[in-house]
């Protein structure tokens, strides 16, 4: 069986997979980190036509490895394992929650804190698997326009 071994490095400031098989080396981009793309995501609400008008949005940034002390302080503030890195604050009170996952498996702490949200009555609540930082942009602004438009309908019909 041929050895193999991957590693990311930083070739010109650009992310990269190395990958050697028996001696041969390739290269590819590598995914972007979690946050990469949560950040794109972001700034692309943050240039919707409604955003702090009918909507606003607030992130989480629940670092996967923690010392122990910063464990202690997060969960001391009430940092929650498993929460979804953003919320989305819409229009007569609807909360959207968003996890987003680049390469990466839903955690166990993350399926029992999203079942919990959705036993206490908050449904919108998605999973977001992207392969670039623009994917991740563009999901994102699909998913909290059709919740907008959900709570237009609601609105409308009320």
């Amino acid at each position: 069986m041929p050895k193999r071994t991957t590693q990311t490095v930083r070739i010109k400031g650009v992310r990269t997979v190395l990958t050697t098989i028996d001696g041969k080396v390739t290269a590819k981009p590598a995914p972007p980190l979690e946050w990469e793309a949560q950040a794109e995501a972001v700034k692309q609400l943050k240039a919707h036509s409604d955003y702090n008008q009918t909507f606003t949005i607030a992130g989480d940034f629940n670092a996967a490895k923690r010392s122990k002390a910063e464990a202690a302080k997060a969960v001391a503030t009430g940092i929650a394992a498993g929460e979804p890195d953003l919320r989305v604050y819409m229009q007569g009170g609807v909360l959207g929650l968003i996890e987003y996952k680049v390469n990466a498996l839903v955690s166990k702490e993350q399926t029992a804190r999203h079942a919990l949200l959705r036993k206490l009555g908050f449904n919108h609540i998605e999973i977001i698997k992207a392969a670039s930082e623009a994917d991740a942009a563009e999901q994102t602004l699909e998913l909290v326009n059709k919740w907008l438009e959900e709570v237009r309908e609601y609105d409308e019909a009320a």
